[in-house]
């Protein structure tokens, strides 16, 4: 767990001076008092509800807090936590589900017209630049279409890293293709959108954010930019630096799929 800033080390020692090594009790208490930026209401009770029984769930077997701090921080908790959710609703499948209109090869969702991508987290980002990287230099869903995702087979169109791709990917669907095709050219037709499981997920790694101020980082990146720069052929390291969010972006995606799911 390694402090965020030369400042953040200092409140973080004087912290344990007086109260002793981090505990999982302490990370309960802040998910109580935190308020996430960009999410609020039910969302952000929800969230917290979420974060405290993972962490009571640690708690009870035993698990290093420095295990759950790193997967807070990285974006596996919010990633597993969004993954139960999202199994939960399927149970009983909303409308959206049961007449979705998406299948392998109609990838218009996957021309990123806006640059980004979508918001994910480190362990998303890492993950997906394991499964692409293999695949340096050769063609990409840019020969297809010039802002389409690299992750994609140009010819079939199918997702090249299907079993790592993010949650956004996994959120998405569409009861209607041809809208997609249409809003992939610039239009603004009804019919696609994301599950609200997905605002679930983004709520958990923002407040895990909160609850990790002072203590360590917890960051976002790009999905396309990891994509590009791992089909390009840059390591690790280098890509995720590339592909970094500042640290508002996180809190306007969440104001946006807030936005999104009240109309």
């Amino acid at each position: 767990m390694k402090p965020t800033s030369p400042r953040a080390a200092r409140r973080l020692a004087k912290k344990q001076a007086k109260s002793g090594a981090l505990t999982l009790a302490d990370l309960l208490q802040r998910v109580e008092r935190s308020r996430i930026k960009g999410v609020s209401g039910t969302l952000e009770t929800r969230a917290k509800r979420i974060l405290a029984s993972y962490l009571q769930t640690a708690q009870t077997y035993g698990l290093p807090v420095k295990q759950v701090v790193d997967e807070m921080a990285s974006g596996q908790a919010a990633w597993r936590l969004g993954h139960a959710v999202r199994d939960e609703m399927l149970k009983t499948p909303p409308d959206a589900v049961r007449k979705a209109a998406c299948k392998e090869g109609c990838a218009f969702c996957c021309i990123l017209s806006g640059g980004e991508g979508g918001v994910i987290t480190g362990f998303e980002a890492a993950q997906l630049h394991a499964a692409l990287s293999p695949l340096a230099g050769q063609p990409d869903g840019r020969d297809w279409h010039p802002q389409a995702c690299p992750a994609l087979d140009p010819e079939s169109r199918a997702c090249r890293a299907y079993e790592a791709r993010p949650m956004i990917c996994r959120s998405f669907l569409s009861t209607d293709a041809a809208a997609c095709e249409a809003n992939a050219n610039g239009g603004t037709e009804q019919g696609a959108g994301l599950l609200g499981s997905h605002l679930d997920y983004l709520a958990v790694h923002a407040l895990c954010r909160r609850v990790l101020k002072g203590i360590t980082a917890v960051q976002t990146y790009s999905l396309a930019a990891i994509a590009r720069e791992a089909t390009e052929g840059a390591e690790a390291e280098t890509a995720l630096n590339a592909a970094r969010h500042g640290p508002a972006v996180l809190e306007g995606a969440c104001r946006d799929a807030m936005a999104a799911s009240a109309s």
